[in-house]
């Protein structure tokens, strides 16, 4: 009997990770990406795996948050003034969503799935080989004033109730956790769950598993449209022909609004850019990963490598430098460790990457608009490898007539509409 097929558009990290889900279940699978593996959305982010990013972006005080920030060209958050239609429906609908009782309602279905996703992870990493760097020594959550602090020890207690391991830490045990390098902080929280990856490697070790296993993958194409025939698709057009599969799974990142109108209904995403920047050869490294609470930002070490990233920039689906937003969060990095030894980077060694947005901050996985074979994985803003495996692992159960291991009904493409 013919294996079922499935083309699955978008290739960065719940892309590939569908790919692997599906060829497990024996389907022949091909991937359809506008660009390459290296130049995706988390190629360049800062790899945490975290169960403790349970309170979704969008949550009350954010908006006061992004207006206070707005003046500054060196902060963690940034709007580009422009007429856009599509971006104003996405702020009214974000605003809408900004508030306690939504952030309780969505926090335990996001909990789930990033339990989920880093229980898979240490699977891929038992089947991949141990090639892309991920520890399991928790994060950091530092904060340089004592306000922040005081606010995170809450958070920490909320982590607790979803059994979560947490440790709290004064400014001199956080100390005592970074030996090697010179700290100002108040304290942090550190969780025990979390872990970290170097997501480029991960990425490119999963593309090559998937190809030496028969997937294959049609770069640098766009698509164009698809063809349709009731209540199914049967083709994707590109500008390098027409491909035919059984199942179609939309897993392009911040350009689901694009591809997702060119099926009648226009999924509410957009594109938020991070930046981050890559050293090598770093002599006294830190040893966690850590977020900067007050600072907005991330630091991610790799033995003798490091990397800085952050911001949350609305300026529409461009990969465009603004060095200011690097400035930012290199500050940052230096007020907190003052005594880590690296210098700003220069412009060509800027990563930029969009991150999808939705209006709650939850992804969008399952069936969309009523097409039979057409489901969406994605739109998990900074949790897109936080995400991806459970996100791939529960599209491989749709299309096999699975019951998902989580509950997904807050994660429904259509719940917008």
């Amino acid at each position: 009997m013919k294996n079922k097929s499935a083309i699955i558009v978008g290739g960065g990290i719940n892309g590939l990770c569908a790919a692997y889900y599906l060829h497990k279940e024996g389907f022949d699978v091909k991937v359809i990406d506008r660009g390459t593996i290296e130049n995706n959305c988390s190629f360049g982010n800062m790899g945490f795996l975290s169960p403790s990013h349970f309170v979704p972006l969008a949550s009350p005080g954010i908006i006061a948050e992004g207006v206070k920030y707005l003046l500054d060209s060196k902060s963690p958050f940034y709007i580009k003034p422009r007429l856009d239609l599509n971006f104003i429906r996405w702020g009214l609908n974000f605003y809408k969503n900004s508030n306690q009782k939504t952030v309780d309602k969505n926090s335990y279905p996001l909990e789930d799935l990033l339990k989920l996703s880093r229980h898979l992870m240490d699977e891929i990493r038992a089947d991949l080989g141990d090639v892309f760097d991920m520890e399991t020594k928790g994060c950091l959550m530092v904060c340089h004033s004592e306000d922040a602090f005081e606010k995170e020890k809450k958070v920490a207690d909320a982590a607790a109730n979803y059994g979560l391991n947490v440790v709290v830490l004064d400014r001199k045990q956080v100390q005592e956790y970074e030996p090697d390098v010179e700290l100002d902080m108040a304290g942090a929280v550190l969780f025990t769950d979390d872990a970290h990856i170097h997501p480029g490697k991960f990425m490119l070790a999963m593309k090559q598993k998937l190809t030496d296993l028969g997937v294959h993958f049609q770069l640098n194409t766009e698509v164009t449209g698809f063809k349709k025939e009731g209540q199914r698709v049967k083709s994707v057009l590109t500008d390098k022909g027409d491909y035919s599969a059984d199942e179609i799974i939309l897993s392009p990142g911040s350009w689901l609004g694009e591809l997702t109108h060119k099926l009648g209904h226009r999924l509410m995403i957009q594109g938020g850019k991070g930046y981050s920047t890559t050293y090598d050869h770093i002599e006294k490294n830190i040893k966690y990963p850590a977020i900067l609470v007050d600072g907005r930002c991330a630091i991610t070490p790799w033995k003798h490598t490091l990397r800085i990233g952050g911001t949350m920039e609305f300026s529409g689906l461009n990969d465009k430098v603004l060095v200011k937003r690097m400035q930012g969060i290199y500050n940052s990095i230096r007020k907190f460790y003052p005594g880590l030894k690296i210098d700003f980077p220069p412009l060509d060694k800027i990563w930029t990457g969009l991150r999808p947005v939705s209006p709650d901050g939850l992804g969008y996985i399952g069936k969309f608009n009523g097409y039979e074979n057409v489901n969406i994985a994605g739109g998990h803003a900074m949790l897109g490898v936080s995400c991806a495996a459970g996100t791939a692992r529960i599209i491989s159960d749709l299309l096999t007539n699975k019951a998902p291991e989580i509950n997904i009904s807050a994660f429904d493409p259509m719940r917008f509409s």
